[in-house]
């Protein structure tokens, strides 16, 4: 499983995040910094209603109209990404660093982990003649221990 960021990787991160927002011509606002600080910090993958509620207390006049929007925009610069769910919300999380998702059935919990062996192989032919390939993720659905009563 992914671990937590140290102090320093989230101020790194933090630091490229504020950098890649001034090379796509985005203002760095307290809102976005706060919004991408929030899904770099909270492993669960938020929904923008859920990220909404949690942004309240720092930010009390954050509107979820503003999360929403601010996501989309995070989300075609490349900095956040949306998580493929069976749900029906979309679920958020920061664009820092190569991982995979797995995904509980029941509960729908979703956890991060690296698989760098499966990130090393190249794309079956057929595949990589398709077009630009931007990123490659697998996404594994099944049963957590939590709920599978382990």
């Amino acid at each position: 499983m992914a671990k937590p960021l140290t102090k320093e990787q989230l101020e790194q991160t933090m630091q490229q995040f504020v950098t890649a927002c001034k090379q796509a011509g985005l203002k760095v606002t307290h809102q976005r910094t706060e919004i991408y600080r929030h899904l770099l910090l909270e492993p669960d993958h938020p929904s923008a209603e859920i990220l909404h509620k949690r942004l309240l207390p720092s930010l009390p006049s954050i509107s979820l109209d503003t999360v929403y929007r601010t996501l989309t925009t995070l989300e075609q610069h490349g900095l956040v990404s949306r998580i493929q769910t069976a749900e029906s919300q979309a679920r958020f999380e920061a664009v820092y660093a190569p991982h995979h998702h797995l995904i509980c059935s029941r509960c729908k919990r979703v956890v991060d982990f690296q698989w760098p062996a499966i990130d090393r192989l190249d794309l079956p032919a057929d595949v990589s003649n398709w077009g630009q390939i931007d990123s490659k993720t697998i996404v594994v659905y099944g049963t957590c221990m939590h709920c599978a009563g382990h």
